[in-house]
């Protein structure tokens, strides 16, 4: 049986055009991006919230370049039609254009994924050119920078019109195919999405992007402790482990597992 066709870069970029909304989904393993390709969703990103959600860190800025190529990996090889986008982790887009296409490059070559995604608005624009110059396409990430977090001082809504709009702009400019926008108020990154011809993609940002991305965790409530405004939980799945595994403790103590069909002659 032949792969379903893989959704493009080009193909992507066009979805705004279309009016066709995007969703993304981030996954770090095989076994969900399997599922969340399953489920139809445009782009998978290999997020360096794996930091956060798999690592149990407290921000972004540990995850290693090595760590997320070994997820990314896994990814790759799960997925069928979405779009795999992989983040390049801090500071690997800071270290000059060279090494960032190093980096960018390193990413492709050793998973199935089609592009990454960087942090940074116009600051970055030198550095996607090159990197979208060197066949690497790129999309850009405005508003809350993550990696950022320690010069923002904190999580903080970003509100400076002015410099978002330059940021979006020259993103655009630069080549990138498509932006995040993160934690904007709902109608600035309305005029944001107005003003490109690129698709935006929102994380806390209205209904207004051309997209919207999510945190699997957050998605089906596997997140511990605090939960951002713009999270919403589809499911439950941290409550059905725990009851499964409450289950196969007390019925290992009591002897009813494992039972006879579960025995070998």
């Amino acid at each position: 049986m032949s792969r379903p066709k893989r959704i493009t870069v080009p193909e992507f970029t066009a979805f705004k055009k279309s009016g066709h909304k995007i969703s993304v989904l981030t996954a770090y393993d095989y076994p969900t991006a399997r599922l969340l390709d399953e489920a139809g969703v445009e782009c998978i990103l290999v997020g360096d919230t794996l930091s956060m959600v798999v690592q149990g860190r407290e921000n972004t800025l540990p995850v290693t370049v090595d760590e997320m190529i070994y997820h990314a990996e896994m990814v790759g090889r799960a997925v069928d039609r979405a779009l795999v986008v992989v983040d390049m982790p801090f500071p690997s887009n800071h270290l000059g254009i060279h090494k960032a296409i190093e980096t960018a490059g390193r990413i492709l070559k050793q998973s199935r994924a089609q592009a990454v995604k960087l942090e940074g608005g116009a600051e970055q624009a030198e550095t996607i050119q090159a990197l979208t110059n060197a066949g690497i396409p790129v999309m850009a990430h405005c508003g809350l920078r993550p990696q950022s977090v320690h010069q923002l001082g904190g999580y903080r809504v970003q509100r400076d019109r002015e410099n978002l709009l330059d940021d979006a702009r020259a993103v655009t400019h630069a080549g990138a195919f498509a932006m995040v926008l993160e934690c904007v108020p709902a109608k600035l990154a309305a005029e944001l999405t107005a003003a490109v011809s690129i698709p935006t993609i929102g994380i806390g940002a209205g209904a207004a992007c051309d997209g919207q991305v999510l945190v699997v965790s957050d998605l089906l409530g596997l997140t511990d402790g605090y939960v951002p405004k713009f999270a919403k939980q589809y499911a439950n799945i941290k409550q059905t482990i725990v009851d499964a595994a409450k289950q196969f403790r007390d019925e290992v103590r009591s002897g009813a597992f494992p039972a006879k069909e579960h025995e070998y002659e």
